[in-house]
């Protein structure tokens, strides 16, 4: 099991910079490639208007307007991958399975980010995606949760700040879930690399499924040797136990289930998934 493609929507340049930096460093460790992903917004989208009440003119104006700011975006974002990946001496092209060096490229189309993007992270081995930016609620990041739901593949959010190293101390949470059990799948071949990795787990975050000693004795079936720890929630927060206990072990990478209930539910009522990708200061690797 290896990384071979990494694919990193890029909507705008104030978290995608560190973005572009972290999956570019997953690509130097398995010389993959990294197709970043740039989805301009169909300035037709604004058509159906018409109907509440605007004229044709009002329409056509509205449609000039938003094809000028994403062209505009579009622009931007594409000088923001161009100056990075000439001052770090990135290897442009399609990549190839012989390729003893990480490759990257650039790609804009024009649709639904969140169709799109589900749909082209479906051939990538992980999708990279940008942290929420500051003041954003995290449950109107349509690229993320369009790769969690509709891809099949795991993704992985950057932290704000480019991350010093990724993978070397990793971390599972595991609550004996699907999405758990996923997560470890995914996580696999991070884990026979790095050079500690421990479950953590809550009495407060189980639910029904294998337990901790049980994943334990799996994994050493794959040459992966792990501890467990038992962390408590913060104040009856689970996601801050967690990620106290990810920065006690200093763990540099965080993978886990996501949305062990339902999304509507875990948006109205807060949960673990939320609290990680809120606060989390480490990439986050999550599956469903």
């Amino acid at each position: 099991m290896t990384i071979r493609k990494l694919l990193l929507p890029l909507t705008g340049t104030a978290a995608g910079e560190a973005a572009l930096s972290t999956a570019l460093m997953i690509a130097n460790i398995w010389n993959a490639h990294v197709t970043a992903l740039h989805v301009r917004v169909d300035s037709r989208d604004v058509a159906p208007l018409a109907g509440e009440g605007l004229s044709g003119a009002m329409i056509e104006e509205m449609m000039s307007a938003t094809e000028k700011e994403s062209t505009d975006r579009a622009h931007a974002v594409h000088n923001m991958f161009d100056t990075f990946v000439a001052a770090h001496n990135v290897v442009l092209g399609p990549g190839h399975f012989k390729s003893e060096t990480a490759t990257a490229s650039f790609a804009t189309i024009t649709g639904r980010e969140e169709d799109l993007v589900a749909q082209q992270a479906r051939l990538a081995d992980l999708t990279v995606v940008p942290h929420p930016e500051a003041g954003e609620d995290v449950s109107s990041s349509d690229a993320l949760h369009a790769v969690l739901f509709d891809s099949g593949r795991p993704v992985l959010i950057a932290p704000q700040k480019t991350p010093k190293t990724i993978g070397t101390r990793v971390c599972l949470a595991w609550n004996g879930t699907a999405e758990s059990a996923s997560a470890v799948l995914a996580a696999l071949p991070w884990m026979q690399r790095a050079e500690a990795v421990r479950i953590l787990t809550s009495d407060e975050y189980h639910r029904r499924g294998p337990q901790a000693a049980d994943l334990l004795a799996y994994l050493a079936l794959h040459g992966i040797t792990a501890d467990v720890v038992t962390f408590r929630g913060i104040d009856r927060d689970v996601g801050a136990g967690m990620l106290k206990a990810t920065h006690d072990f200093g763990a540099d990478l965080l993978a886990m289930g996501a949305y062990s209930h339902s999304r509507l539910r875990q948006l109205i009522l807060g949960g673990v998934t939320r609290h990680v990708l809120e606060k989390s200061d480490l990439p986050v690797m999550m599956n469903r």
